[in-house]
């Protein structure tokens, strides 16, 4: 009976402090995801797309869904060239809400509010998104990326 006790408390405090790490590491991941995102709005905002663009993982392979479904990171950056093509248009971007769901150690969701803040001729722009992250070894990388406008569409 003693040993038992003797060994129940090394197990207890093992299943303490277990969840505490895996907590940690995946704090540390979500902040890491987070960095990702807040330089990839700062990117957008020096009028930097092709560094913008490094948030998405360089493959055929990645997803944007929008208006349209865009597939691969050439086409990707080209609607982004072709839809912002001017400091006017692209505006300044902000993040808000930013929340992260690791999904296992490769891949993560994180969602959010994005906002452009533009001139009056242009309009602003509001929506929200879902992205997927995966952990390359270049960091944490977008491959699936969901935006949708909250903005009225334009009346015909």
């Amino acid at each position: 009976m003693r040993l038992l006790r003797l060994l129940s408390l090394p197990l207890a405090l093992c299943l303490l402090v277990l969840p505490l790490r895996a907590q940690t590491a995946s704090s540390h991941e979500d902040a890491a995801i987070i960095a990702v995102l807040q330089k990839s709005a700062a990117d957008w905002n020096r009028g930097d797309l092709d560094s913008f663009a490094t948030s998405y993982k360089n493959s055929p392979d990645i997803l944007f869904i929008g208006r349209t479904v865009r597939r691969g990171y050439a086409q990707m950056l080209e609607a982004y060239r072709t839809g912002y093509s001017t400091r006017e248009k692209m505006g300044t971007l902000t993040f808000s809400n930013l929340e992260v769901q690791p999904l296992d150690e490769h891949f993560a969701t994180a969602t959010g509010h994005f906002h452009l803040e533009r001139s009056a001729a242009v309009g602003n722009a509001n929506g929200y998104f879902m992205v997927v992250m995966e952990k390359t070894p270049a960091g944490w990388k977008i491959v699936r990326d969901d935006s949708t406008s909250t903005d009225a569409a334009p009346s015909k």
